[in-house]
């Protein structure tokens, strides 16, 4: 997938409109599927601070090992609820990736949670 130099990774046409100001703080994610397309962006990019400000301290690892993989492609094929006046919401999608010379695909379907008015990711199902 060929992507224009300022286009998002999750797929969106601006990143500098898209996903950089969730990942700058100056606006948070209004439903579950714009948080999982911020965090696909936040991984793409090398923004783990988003990625682990954004997942619930429950569930949140110590530290965040991702820095390997170049991601390339985010396709959500399904999302329940998460809208933004829910408290709860499942992402499923898919994401592509390359690791050294291998590639590979990530696909779950992910759970999400309104805490403290934000929207957080909580785990994976299953």
């Amino acid at each position: 997938m060929t992507s224009l130099p300022n286009s998002c990774p999750c797929g969106g046409a601006d990143y500098h409109r898209c996903c950089e100001p969730l990942h700058d703080g100056a606006r948070e994610a209004a439903t579950a599927v714009e948080l999982m397309r911020g965090r696909y962006s936040a991984y793409a990019k090398g923004r783990f601070d988003y990625v682990y400000r954004t997942w619930h301290p429950r569930t949140r690892p110590r530290s965040i090992d991702a820095d390997h993989l170049t991601w390339h492609q985010l396709a959500i094929t399904d999302s329940v609820a998460g809208g933004p006046d829910e408290d709860f919401g499942t992402v499923e999608f898919t994401a592509s990736y390359r690791d050294g010379g291998r590639s590979g695909n990530l696909h779950e379907r992910s759970r999400f949670m309104r805490r403290a008015g934000r929207w957080c990711y909580l785990d994976a199902e299953g």
